[in-house]
Formats: structure tokens, sequence, C-alpha cells
């Protein structure tokens, strides 16, 4: 089984930066939508992921044409992938990675993005977000 873990460090009312691990070693950065408390109204497309230890695996993406992770039975949530991007405008509810962190998200995001896909291929995947 392989881990990941998501330690979430930067929130804002913007966005939730944090950095992402593989099997306790650090792997990449990322960006989320605002991250929300417990007794907080989920938002559609602007709310984080809620903290907690989730399935992943790696199918077919209608919205995005090709196989990608998935991030699976998330609360409130449906479709929730990792995927490319570079800040929380390019995301509606999902995680993005990137190899630098910027102020407001990450960049050599594609970079990032394939370098994880070809780690996590056929793995039996976890992720554990705090």
């Amino acid at each position: 089984m392989m881990l990941l873990q998501l330690k979430r460090d930067i929130r804002t009312i913007d966005f939730t930066l944090g950095e992402l691990f593989i099997n306790g070693q650090h792997f990449c950065y990322t960006v989320e939508d605002t991250e929300r408390m417990p007794f907080e109204t989920k938002v559609f497309g602007k709310t984080a992921i809620p903290k907690g230890t989730y399935k992943v695996v790696i199918d077919y993406s209608n919205h995005f044409g090709k196989d990608m992770p998935h991030i699976l039975n998330v609360p409130g949530f449906e479709g929730i992938r990792i995927h490319s991007g570079n800040t929380s405008s390019d995301t509606e509810g999902c995680l993005i990675v990137g190899f630098v962190r910027t102020v407001n998200g990450v960049a050599q995001s594609r970079d990032c993005y394939q370098h994880l896909i070809e780690k996590i291929k056929g793995q039996d995947l976890t992720i554990i977000i705090n």
C-alpha cells in the first residue's frame, strides 16, 4: 500500500496551501479551495476536501477525458480528483499539485502531475488529509 498524506499549512479565505507526502517523504506542494470548519456550510466549487482518510483509485474522468487519481467517498462531494492547475480558481473542490509553491498556489504543476501519476500508477492508494 502507498500512503499519501496532505498536510495543510496555510489557510486563507480564498485558498488552502499544503504539502503532499508519499510514504512519509515530501513529494510536492498543493493548493485547494478554502478549508471550511465542520459546522460551516459547504459552498459548491469553493470548499476544500474535509479532513479524513480516503481511498484513491486511478480511473476515467468524464470531465477531463482521461484516467486520473480519484479520491473516493468524500462526504458531500463527487468526482474529486488530483490534477494540475495553479490556483484555487483552477479547481472546484479537487486537489492541485505542483513542484513549486507560489504566493497563492503552485507552479510546475503539469510536470508534477506527470511525475505523480508515474509514481502512484498500479499502487493500492490511501490519502490522509490533515
